[in-house]
């Protein structure tokens, strides 16, 4: 006679329990990450992050936000080729030894083709002729060159890349974040810009500044909706024009937000809400990884050697030209 399990028997019960939970948890969806908390009880953003990565804020035309895994390697090596080598550039410039190995920025594992994910075509929607203008203001950069206050920002080491919002800049990439009960302050490596984000209660932003005081990088309030810091700034400078590559009028309003997703990354997203200058509101997003390197000094004003040369080589062209008219 073959002898049967007695379902009574010492350990079946324990066996058919531990079965029962192995099953249940593999089919559970994972949980959601939760980021650390601070001392004050919010979401602890705190550290040292980067966003440098080869991927541009524009999106290459004909290309969707993402491409299929098999392809991610074919677009990563497209945009390390098209930042080694910018079309327009006559003297084939290419990244110093001394930057980091360059990569595609990835969101959920998956390689983005584009920081811009709103409009679809990943293209800014600029009103008619302001691609144009920006164009010719990129032009005329060669001539500008009788005062010190012709040449951007950027040229005069006023601003970096500290935003709004925040670009990936080519090198020199590094953030910190510090908070406190009452603000956020987010140190950009690029000259050392530091933004002071003045923060609410949950839901409830402070009230921003009057109008007609414009600081470099505008007037930033914040306040807390669940995990994600979102940080609204107004009253941009309108000496800010240029912001690494595209046009914000002074009117422009731009809300960010910022969200851990794991010990080593967070989520950065913003909106531009820019009537003046655009046909919508557009929308992006990029990752922020955990920075392993120092943040290094970042010497603008004292290696500023290119301001001095831009002034003094229009004025040997003036020297030379009058030489050649007497």
């Amino acid at each position: 006679m073959t002898a049967r399990a007695n379902p009574a028997a010492p350990g079946a019960g324990l066996a058919l329990a531990l079965a029962l939970l192995s099953a249940t948890a593999a089919a559970a969806p994972p949980q959601a990450y939760r980021a650390p908390r601070t001392v004050y009880g919010q979401p602890d953003l705190q550290g040292a992050w980067t966003n440098v990565s080869v991927t541009r804020l524009e999106r290459r035309p004909g290309l969707a936000l993402t491409v299929p895994p098999a392809q991610e390697a074919a677009e990563e090596a497209a945009q390390v080729k098209a930042f080694m080598h910018p079309p327009g550039d006559v003297f084939d410039q290419r990244a110093s030894e001394w930057q980091p190995e360059y990569h595609a920025a990835r969101i959920d594992g998956r390689v983005r083709t584009s920081f811009i994910v709103s409009p679809a075509d990943g293209r800014l929607p600029y009103r008619p002729g302001v691609r144009e203008r920006l164009a010719a203001r990129v032009r005329a950069l060669d001539e500008l060159a009788d005062n010190p206050e012709d040449r951007t920002t950027g040229d005069r080491c006023l601003t970096g890349a500290g935003g709004p919002p925040m670009v990936n800049p080519n090198a020199a990439g590094g953030r910190q974040i510090v908070q406190t009960r009452d603000a956020v302050a987010i140190l950009s490596e690029t000259n050392h810009d530091v933004r002071i984000v003045r923060l609410g209660t949950p839901g409830h932003p402070p009230v921003h500044g009057p109008a007609g005081v414009r600081a470099w990088m505008g007037d930033s309030i914040g306040w807390w909706q669940g995990d994600t810091l979102v940080v609204e700034t107004v009253n941009l400078h309108p000496e800010e024009l240029l912001h690494q590559g595209f046009v914000l009028s002074p009117a422009a309003r731009i809300t960010e937000r910022f969200t851990r997703t794991s010990k080593t990354e967070l989520l950065y997203s913003y909106e531009v809400d820019d009537p003046a200058t655009y046909t919508e509101v557009w929308r992006a997003e990029m990752p922020f990884v955990a920075e392993t390197s120092p943040i290094y000094e970042y010497a603008c004003h004292e290696g500023n050697y290119s301001m001095t040369g831009i002034l003094a080589g229009a004025r040997k062209q003036e020297a030379d030209a009058a030489a050649g008219g007497r």
